[in-house]
């Protein structure tokens, strides 16, 4: 469903460049849920965002559903978005003017689909707010605002759901019962999921958890430090003969070195 290859971004600040993303290389299967998961500022959103095809990247390719997405258009963009996405935000961003419903409905009248109005009467029944279709944003609580993002998200059954810290705005409590809804409803469209979260629960419950650093997507920063620490031992067990598998030395330069790139990991 996702393909990344060597995807690249960065900003300019006066006269120096902000790397945002450096070779970042994903592939993400359909029907599957991922979680990416990293620090404030390390690049989760510009993915997410580079993913929507509502910014493009410096350098590298992005595949969606096998289109490739950098040649295209805004519209033809928009067509994508229309037909293949669904987006859900941390702030709801449902449009004021219009009734619960009307915001479920849009992305089915957009289209062109003549049951729009009924299909989202049925979404809403089932995030439970099948009593609140004609009331708008502001008369709705944050959690109620985040059922209608996330049915208007799911109601024409995209392909790719892309869900921006939805729980980031709520209490623990109607957090924890919108994730739960969101997985659920993901479920019966057989959605891909890709959720940007800063909750290791929330996480856990995807079937794959990266982690954004410095520029760089990893599986896991566990795997990342032992990786760099069987490399180290590697290249001096080709110098040295204080480095064998029998020795002692060996174990302990092994996990002091995990140690060093663990505790650099997790404090830059």
């Amino acid at each position: 469903m996702i393909e990344l290859d060597n995807l690249g971004m960065g900003y300019s600040l006066e006269q120096t460049q902000l790397k945002v993303l450096d070779g970042i290389n994903l592939s993400v299967a359909y029907g599957e849920t991922v979680a990416i998961v990293g620090s404030s500022g390390s690049g989760k959103t510009t993915l997410l965002i580079m993913l929507a095809g509502l910014e493009q990247p410096q350098s590298g390719e992005i595949k969606l559903d096998g289109i490739t997405l950098n040649p295209l258009d805004a519209d033809a963009l928009a067509d994508l978005r229309r037909d293949r996405l669904g987006i859900i935000f941390q702030s709801f961003h449902l449009v004021q003017s219009l009734t619960a419903l009307a915001n479920v409905a849009l992305p089915l009248e957009i289209a062109g689909k003549p049951n729009a109005r009924d299909l989202a009467r049925e979404m809403l029944d089932k995030v439970g707010l099948a009593q609140r279709q004609n009331h708008y944003p502001t008369q709705l609580s944050g959690g109620e605002q985040q059922r209608v993002a996330i049915a208007r998200a799911l109601v024409h059954k995209p392909k790719l759901v892309l869900a921006d810290e939805p729980t980031g705005n709520l209490d623990t409590a109607t957090g924890a019962t919108i994730i739960d809804l969101l997985f659920e409803l993901n479920a019966d469209v057989g959605s891909t999921l890709v959720l940007v979260t800063h909750d290791d629960e929330v996480a856990r419950r995807c079937q794959r958890v990266l982690h954004l650093h410095h520029c760089l997507l990893f599986l896991s920063p566990l795997f990342f430090c032992t990786l760099y620490s069987l490399s180290a031992f590697l290249f001096f067990s080709s110098f040295s003969p204080y480095f064998s598998l029998s020795s002692s030395f060996s174990f302990f330069f092994f996990f002091f070195s995990l140690f060093l790139f663990s505790f650099f990991f997790f404090s830059f």
